[in-house]
């Protein structure tokens, strides 16, 4: 075996990178999408286990819409590509092209046993530079290929090892043969062909048998003319482990996917579901199409699916020449390696192996697979495609006057592959850009104009996407999915009515209901998501509730694991307050999935409906237990901390609303809800710290500048919350308790009685049976002097709340006072003794700052509970204005008694001035 020299790795890296390095340029796109950017298994949350019960879409692989592709390893190595970058595209890229220059250089070395140096190098730049191959690198999903490619030539490598001196066994490098064969099938499932390619390799090159040798031998051995030899007694051993493992393998492989088939529509391969003898001649066909895409790779195309190839459905069809010429092409090509004896037969012979082993997976010719024609799977067949390439130059260049042509049209095969494929990248750069240039080459592709309408949807601009969608309702009118996808852009366009018409279509186009029968290999899962697009439309519509629950149970009936279905039928059964119906919805849902983070979520919000907030919080716990970042159960499961009141629960409350914020840093909610807690805590500096973020994220927040103002109002900084009022009265003008709250600090702060009287009129005007507004007027009024009008607003008042033993006590002392000024204006011409008249004053100031009093600690009392709390986003300020005053504290008794006496000083000022003095 030569040696690979620096040189040839130079040149094979310097060539991959100069075809490949805009693609690092390239985003997430088309499969990718769900490979990467929606699969959960790359998180470093989710346990490495998951790697090996999922399927490479991060799909457990006992669900019927799993598509059963097993390549964890393949997955973990995007894991690791988001360890490191996350979702930065260019890793992912980047690590794409390593892997194809390393597949490069090891097929350089593989090339090495069949042909000479100079043969070598050029199957291996044909190999770097071809065009088909820009699917497998270019596309992130492709690294399964890579992966795959590098254990796969990596194990037959290691098998051309096991043969000793004197024809003997070298069991250490079958050993690692096999265990490179179970990682590239980890890799990718078509890695276990290189058994049979390594089976070859021992029985036609290794051994040097040709066909009629082995005709004649086994003839022979039943003739009884002859025994087996022993030098084919050790091929058959080395044969029989290989296939035994092969068979392992196989076993391991089918337990892992439950011995289920995945489930594709006749979208995906029309030809798979088609009848006799079109499924043959279709299937037959699509080889020398593949063939023709390795000769000639000028029309790529990503997708291959639905009607982009037309059915073969008779033999009358004249593309069936194609498919009898490819057929007599590889069957003499297959004959003159296996007849004939020499170095050219077992190139030829290898080459066919590279190029036909690999590709049966996918060939559809044993078991149909989800699509028509893909090139990515092209990958390792084309290696074969370029030995075969290099050997017929090498040919040609043996022939001097043939050699100069050779090498111009070699060159110029390597120069319009390389830039064929630089210039292929590009098209990977967006979703846009890949499907338009894939409409180029084909407009009979359904999913082609679904997928750009899905890329300009992604983009908001649902005009143009409406017409892709309409135009692949056109070339595939029984195209399910792009009726919904009509339906989707028209519902998202506000167009309801369009909308369910083309929901109602697509519903057409399912199986009708037939009791008792199952539907699980004929409806796609996706296909199902019309009812429930058809419910969630409908359901808007508060008359046809009944109606879209009457859709969802449809969907169970024909899928009864359909998930999705009972999610969102429980969210709509708490719509219809049916709570313990919506419970069993989603009891049901978690017996199919208990890992679901958002699952045990809206179970959570199933048990609030309940009143139930213990069981609640436990199942918030448990969705964070499976999504510690999940942004919801964090927020209310901090706000049901909150509102229990448990002291206890206040620090982790904290702890979630602070990881809350750090999960959705520009929502107000999350700062407001810590300046709260901070609230409930005493601790005034950090909650005004928590109120003032929570404004800037969203000025005019009307919870958050009430609860600012009111935590200024209780911490003796009235004057600082006056204009904190003025903003929330800017923005709500009918806030009744920002009126009290401001009314309240005019009278007692700033001595404003008119704007006072102005706040509580205000309030009246609104709500004519507001106690609050109406007791703070009356005291307005007394303020003013106006005893009768006092006397009147008391008892308007008294008959809203005869139960309030306040304003009765108030009221009485309005009347005394009444009565007094009579007795005095009755005694006016009399002498008055200066301390009697003054102990009158004194009655009546006292009188008044007990009244006045008597409001603030009521209003105070009241605004302390005005501290509300959202409720699943939904802020609410709790209203406790009928909650009776408390009795005084000693201390408080204490400064009143302290304002009377200053009051005393006050009256007698007064006095003396009325006196004339």
């Amino acid at each position: 075996m030569a040696d690979i020299s620096l040189k040839e790795i130079a040149l094979i890296v310097g060539v991959v990178g100069a075809c490949y390095w805009n693609s690092i340029f390239c985003g997430f796109v088309f499969d990718d999408v769900s490979a990467i950017l929606d699969n959960k298994d790359l998180h470093p949350s989710t346990p490495l286990k998951n790697l090996f019960q999922n399927d490479f879409w991060g799909t457990p692989m006992s669900e019927e819409r799993s598509h059963k592709s097993y390549r964890p390893f393949t997955v973990l190595t995007f894991r690791l590509n988001y360890l490191f970058s996350e979702l930065n595209a260019v890793s992912y890229h980047l690590l794409n092209l390593v892997f194809h220059a390393v597949v490069c250089i090891a097929f350089l070395k593989v090339c090495k046993l069949f042909l000479d140096n100079k043969s070598s190098v050029v199957a291996s730049l044909l190999f770097a530079v071809h065009p088909i191959h820009t699917e497998a690198v270019t596309g992130v999903v492709g690294r399964a290929e890579l992966l795959s490619s590098i254990f796969f030539l990596a194990a037959f490598l290691s098998y051309t090892k096991s043969k000793g001196p004197d024809n003997t066994i070298v069991w250490t490098p079958i050993a690692v043969t096999v265990f490179l064969v179970a990682v590239a099938t980890l890799c990718k499932e078509q890695g276990i062909t290189v058994v049979g390619i390594c089976c070859v390799y021992e029985v036609f090159i290794a051994q040097g048998y040709t066909l009629p040798v082995l005709w004649d031998t086994a003839l022979q051995i039943l003739r009884g003319k002859d025994s087996i030899p022993y030098s084919m007694l050790q091929t058959l051993l080395k044969l029989i482990v290989l296939m035994f493992s092969t068979l392992l393998l196989v076993v391991v492989r089918v337990q892992v996917i439950q011995s289920q088939l995945p489930v594709f529509t006749r979208f995906d391969n029309p030809a798979a579901v088609s009848p006799a003898p079109a499924r043959q001649l279709t299937f037959n066909y699509l080889l020398p199409v593949n063939a023709w895409l390795l000769l000639n790779p000028s029309e790529l195309c990503c997708d291959w699916t639905m009607g982009t190839i037309p059915l073969v459905e008779s033999l009358l069809d004249i593309r069936n020449i194609a498919t009898v010429t490819f057929f007599c092409f590889l069957g003499s090509l297959i004959i003159f390696s296996l007849r004939y004896p020499g170095d050219s037969s077992k190139t030829v012979l290898m080459a066919l192996c590279l190029i036909v082993l690999p590709f049966i997976p996918a060939s559809n010719l044993f078991f149909p697979v989800g699509f028509v024609v893909a090139e990515r799977v092209l990958y390792v067949p084309s290696m074969g495609f370029c030995i075969l390439v290099a050997h017929g130059w090498r040919k040609l260049s043996n022939k001097s006057e043939l050699r100069k042509l050779s090498w111009v049209c070699l060159c110029l095969v390597l120069f319009t592959h390389a830039l064929k494929t630089l210039h292929r990248n590009w098209d990977w750069e967006s979703e846009y850009t890949l499907f338009m240039s894939a409409l180029k080459v084909n407009k009979n592709n359904a999913k082609l104009w679904n997928n750009v309408g899905h890329a300009l949807e992604n983009e908001k601009n649902f005009e143009r996407a409406l017409r892709f969608f309409i135009q692949a309702t056109q070339v595939q009118p029984d195209d399910i999915g792009a009726h919904m996808n009509v339906g989707r852009t028209y519902k998202n366009l506000n167009k309801t009515n369009e909308a369910e018409e083309s929901y109602m279509t697509a519903k057409s186009l399912m199986p009708q209901i037939i009791p008792g029968k199952k539907y699980a290999a004929r409806v796609a899962p996706n296909h199902l998501n019309v009812y429930i697009n058809l419910a969630n439309l409908i359901r808007a519509n508060e008359s046809r509730l009944e109606e879209a629950d009457q859709l969802y149970r449809q969907a169970i009936s024909m899928r009864p694991d359909f998930k999705q279905a009972y999610i969102s039928r429980g969210e709509l059964l708490l719509k219809m307050n049916k709570p313990l119906k919506a419970k069993e919805a989603y009891l049901r849902a978690l017996e199919l999935d208990r890992t679901n983070a958002d699952l045990w979520y809206n179970f959570a919000i199933v048990y609030i409906e309940l009143k139930d907030p213990t069981e609640a919080l436990k199942n918030f716990n448990q969705a964070l237990e499976l999504n510690p970042k999940h942004k919801l159960a964090l927020f209310n499961s901090a706000l049901l901390m909150q509102e229990s009141g448990d002291a206890r629960l206040r620090p982790e409350a904290k702890k979630r609303l602070l990881n809350y914020v750090k999960e959705e840093p520009h929502d107000a909610n999350g700062y407001f809800n810590l300046g709260m807690l901070a609230m409930d805590d005493k601790k005034d500096a950090e909650a005004e710290t928590w109120m003032k973020k929570a404004i800037q994220l969203q000025p005019g927040f009307r919870s958050a500048l009430f609860n600012l103002a009111l935590l200024y109002s209780q911490t003796a900084k009235e004057l600082t919350a006056l204009p904190v009022l003025e903003e929330l009265l800017r923005y709500y003008p009918d806030h009744i308790k920002g009126l009290i709250l401001k009314g309240d600090i005019l009278m007692n702060q700033k001595k404003d009685i008119n704007g006072a009287k102005k706040c509580f009129e205000r309030i009246l005007e609104m709500d004519p049976k507001n106690v609050q507004g109406k007791h703070n007027l009356c005291v307005v009024y007394f303020e003013e002097r106006d005893l009768t009008k006092a006397e009147k607003c008391l008892v308007e008042t008294l008959a809203l709340a005869p139960q309030e033993e306040y304003i009765q006590r108030h009221l009485s002392i309005v009347r005394s006072k009444i009565s007094l000024l009579g007795a005095v204006e009755q005694s006016a011409a009399q002498p008055a003794d200066g301390t009697a008249a003054a102990g009158g004053k004194t009655i009546l100031f006292e009188n008044l700052k007990e009244v006045k009093n008597e409001q603030k600690t009521t209003q105070t009392k009241n605004s302390n509970t005005n501290k509300g709390q959202p409720k699943h986003k939904k802020n609410t300020e709790k209203n406790n204005t009928d909650r009776e005053t408390k009795k005084k504290s000693t201390k408080e008794i204490k400064d009143i008694e302290k304002k009377r006496v200053a009051a005393l000083k006050r009256l007698e000022e007064i006095e003396r001035i009325l006196n004339g003095e």
